[in-house]
């Protein structure tokens, strides 16, 4: 048998490709960490326009609210000038047949 020996130490080519994978993967590690950062600013300036949106719809909301019963309030003061118009033109009636019945006296004590 021959006396074979094996050299279990790395070449100075293995360590550099060994070097350059550990610098590339380092630099792979570092894209994903900006990628990341990025995500999260946008993913935060996102959810500040939703919270200012929900609070737009809110006000809205309220307003709307406001509104109806605003429209209410309106329509409760047209139902009472209805009614009060309507009991007016009664008692203008009244008046009206009053003075004919006066006008009619007025012209028989006359004749």
């Amino acid at each position: 048998m021959g006396n074979t020996s094996y050299n279990t130490t790395p070449t100075i080519q293995e360590s550099l490709t060994v070097e350059n994978r550990i610098s590339r993967l380092e630099l792979i590690v570092g894209q994903i960490g900006e990628a990341v950062l990025a995500t999260t600013e946008t993913i935060d300036r996102l959810a500040d326009r939703v919270d200012n949106f929900v609070i737009q719809v809110q006000n809205q909301g309220q307003q709307v609210q406001q509104q109806g019963y605003q429209l209410f309030a309106l329509s409760d003061a047209v139902q009472t000038l209805a009614e009060t118009q309507n009991e007016s033109l009664k008692q203008l009636e009244q008046v009206t047949q009053t003075l004919q019945q006066l006008a009619a006296a007025i012209e028989a004590g006359e004749d």
